[in-house]
């Protein structure tokens, strides 16, 4: 194992010090560990981290089998999932982050139903129009919600939203304002979370 130098330990261990100040109780910080050295996880993990965000399953299957000895790590696929990579998904992830469209939604159901599993998903939608960006509009997701809600293998745990690059910090705030008022409108109005 790589001896991590005292400087680059205690800086970890203080960033994520200084973060968890300025949350409230009630937010989970996942470190987006896609890329980072095994070592620096662990160092992370002896600082309090449990939740870790990959975006590459193959990386994160190696990285779970040298992290095997660490208990209650929760595992978080953020990237763009193929549909081919549905079943290794739910086998290795607790979270998945990023189901953007009903193929998805249904193939992941149907690979939790066989694997007798029950992943926890975020929704992902398009709040703001971005060509570049994957998942639902607001109109598409209403459309589909009765075929979504027929998805009883997967724990739909709300939404996420991924934003065009080059806003402003109220344009942000905005958006996810319209992204917490659809999540109440769902909420009222389906059985979904």
């Amino acid at each position: 194992m790589e001896k991590i130098p005292f400087t680059m330990t205690t800086r970890i261990t203080d960033n994520i010090q200084q973060i968890r100040q300025q949350l409230k109780p009630n937010v989970r910080l996942i470190a987006v560990s896609k890329t980072v050295s095994v070592d620096k996880m662990r160092e992370a993990y002896n600082a309090g981290i449990r939740d870790f965000g990959e975006n590459r399953l193959q990386e994160a299957c190696a990285k779970q089998e040298q992290l095997q000895d660490l208990e209650d790590i929760s595992w978080h696929f953020i990237g763009h999932l193929q549909k081919n990579k549905a079943k290794l998904a739910v086998q290795t992830m607790d979270w998945i982050h990023s189901v953007d469209d009903l193929k998805l939604a249904q193939s992941l159901n149907r690979r939790a139903n066989e694997l007798n599993k029950r992943p926890k998903v975020c929704l992902q939608i398009k709040i703001l129009p971005d060509p570049n960006k994957y998942g639902w509009s607001v109109e598409q997701l209403l459309e589909t919600l009765p075929e979504l809600e027929a998805c009883d293998s997967l724990d739909i745990q709300g939404l996420m939203t991924i934003l065009p690059l080059g806003l402003s910090e109220t344009e942000i705030f905005d958006a996810f304002v319209e992204v917490a008022k659809f999540k109440e409108q769902l909420n009222q109005t389906t059985q979904l979370k």
